[in-house]
């Protein structure tokens, strides 16, 4: 017996057979859309305020109040979409955004026309960040190409101490009365700076999982002798080398930043989990430290502190090596660049010292014959000059006698080889039980 006599309850339903067929057919194919994954493009590497008799954060405030800080930073690799880090891992107390917008940097203090986004972290345009705390704010559809400039906004209407810092820049920061994120220029009374202050990162989206290449080290990799607001620093010339490849290249360089002790920032143990292993896709650190922990004790900045010897760097590169060897990550260790007659004839004179020399040339003899490292570039001999080694080449010296110049910076950069920093990955071989 025919449980559907009429014919039309049979049209109905050989409809709802198809349409479910249908949709069966097509659910696989929303399953596999490709995924996305999120990089890192850009950091700042966050640190305490410091300040002292002999260095002063040019310009910075010691708080800010009811005002707008716009920060400019130039991505590595690009992305239809993008979200914004803010950090207050350094601060005391809680850090109250009351918004913040990105855009396409013109130039100066302006933004491009049409290219402004709000951020939100969360759905609220508002959002406070406990002390020792990072936020990462939701995606903005903005479509950018590697190495574009991007302005970052931020309106900070309580009394706020700069934490989440970072002392040299090398890039002019925008500070304005008022909330004027959404202004496509900041006002005439707009005062200029020479520092960091929160942002930490702006990240891209794409649809391959990501490379990263991290430089870790101290002011030779933050830039310190560049040219200001020109991204001539090595870790810029590296990503411009590595930008057709599709990797991204993070600057975590810190001045005054030290292999062993904390200097101007955390030593490069203590914060090697947050700037180079918690970073997506990190496939390679590059460690260029040292200079500071020789060069400190004895002098103005560490004037009773006793001087290093070598076995203390050793030890700590290779804590530095096993470390990176547990979280697969490869590291290139970097030989000292020269520095007689560094800081000669400022306040900072006795960064430099024969003994001080003959410590850094055991340090290069050690790091170029341990087998420790996955590779070692040669800094040392890129940059000194080759009538006098212990100095910079006269070509590359910013004039200080210790931080290069654009074109010395250009040298070390184009020093590393990217087979040795990015070969084909190994086959994974299951760990033994």
């Amino acid at each position: 017996m025919n449980p559907f006599p009429h014919p039309r309850v049979r049209r109905q339903l050989l409809a709802g057979v198809v349409a479910l067929s249908a949709w069966a057919a097509a659910a696989p194919a929303v399953a596999q859309a490709s995924p996305t994954f999120w990089r890192d493009s850009w950091m700042a590497s966050p640190q305490p305020l410091w300040s002292s008799d002999f260095v002063l954060p040019l310009g910075t405030p010691t708080q800010f109040e009811r005002q707008t800080l716009r920060q400019v930073a130039r991505l590595s690799v690009g992305g239809a979409r993008l979200r914004v880090v803010l950090s207050n891992e350094e601060g005391q107390a809680p850090l109250v955004i009351g918004g913040a917008r990105i855009a396409r940097h013109a130039e100066g203090s302006s933004v491009v026309a049409g290219s402004d986004r709000v951020l939100r972290f969360g759905g609220q345009a508002e959002v406070h960040v406990p002390p020792g705390a990072r936020v990462v704010s939701d995606p903005v559809d903005l479509a950018l190409p590697a190495l574009a400039r991007v302005a970052v906004s931020i309106y900070l209407p309580r009394a706020t101490a700069p934490a989440g810092f970072h002392f040299d820049a090398r890039q002019t920061a925008y500070l304005a009365s008022g909330d004027q994120t959404a202004a496509r220029s900041l006002a005439r009374d707009t005062t200029s700076l020479s520092t960091r202050a929160f942002l930490a990162g702006v990240m891209v989206d794409g649809a391959q999982p990501p490379v990263t290449v991290v430089a870790l080290g101290d002011s030779i990799t933050d830039g310190n002798g560049a040219t200001p607001d020109a991204d001539t620093r090595w870790p810029d010339a590296l990503a411009e080398r590595l930008a057709p490849r599709g990797v991204a290249v993070l600057n975590a360089g810190i001045s005054g930043a030290r292999l062993l002790r904390d200097g101007m920032g955390r030593s490069a143990l203590a914060r090697i989990g947050r700037d180079v292993f918690s970073r997506p896709g990190v496939r390679t650190v590059i460690v260029l430290l040292g200079t500071n922990d020789i060069g400190w004790p004895g002098g103005p900045f560490a004037p009773h502190e006793a001087a290093m010897r070598l076995d203390d760097f050793t030890q700590g590169y290779r804590a530095l090596a096993e470390l990176a060897r547990a979280h697969n990550v490869r590291l290139i260790a970097a030989t000292l660049p020269p520095f007689e007659r560094a800081l000669e004839g400022t306040p900072l004179e006795g960064h430099h010292s024969p003994e001080k020399e003959r410590l850094r040339q055991a340090v290069n003899r050690w790091i170029r014959e341990s087998a420790g490292f996955d590779a070692v570039v040669d800094m040392d001999r890129v940059l000194r000059d080759p009538a006098r080694p212990s100095r910079l080449n006269p070509a590359y010296d910013s004039g200080d006698h210790l931080h290069p110049n654009d074109a010395g910076y250009r040298a070390m950069a184009a020093a590393l080889e990217l087979e040795t920093l990015l070969p084909p990955p190994k086959p994974q071989s299951p760990t033994a039980s």
